[in-house]
């Protein structure tokens, strides 16, 4: 059986920035018998929950809203993801799009505005250079 790896806070795990979770019953009902490797990059990297906002800056780095850099937080949380990915044998990841780390097609432009731009986060990003497919949902 393939396993799937998957953000923890699609499966209703209380792991984003604000506590809270982005569950998805009908991803879930689609998942139903499969092998699922739960992953959440940002804490994997040591911050917490709740955490302040971060976002991607256009120099790469990523700033949290008080205007601290947690690049390191997000780029352990990257490589501890492969880590478990490689791990448990995972070639493919349904990542919640948007977030610095997980976004597939978009990110927030790192003003802190809620405005999204076309991008990837640094864990979608290192996945893929590392030959784990990331699959899109809607």
């Amino acid at each position: 059986m393939d396993k799937i790896g998957l953000s923890a806070c699609l499966l209703g795990v209380g792991c984003k920035y604000n506590g809270k979770h982005n569950l998805n019953i009908d991803l879930i009902k689609t998942l139903k018998g499969k092998e699922l490797v739960l992953i959440c990059p940002e804490v994997m990297g040591g911050l917490s929950t709740p955490r302040i906002p971060s976002e991607i800056q256009s120099d790469g780095r990523i700033i949290n809203q008080d205007f601290e850099d947690v690049t390191y937080f997000f780029n352990l949380g990257k490589d501890l993801s492969l880590e478990k990915l490689n791990n448990n044998q995972v070639k493919k990841v349904i990542l919640k799009d948007g977030s610095p780390s997980c976004g597939y097609k978009t990110i927030y432009d790192g003003s802190f505005t809620n405005t999204k731009i076309k991008g990837q986060g640094v864990t979608t990003k290192h996945l893929l250079s590392n030959q784990i497919e990331v699959i899109e949902i809607d």
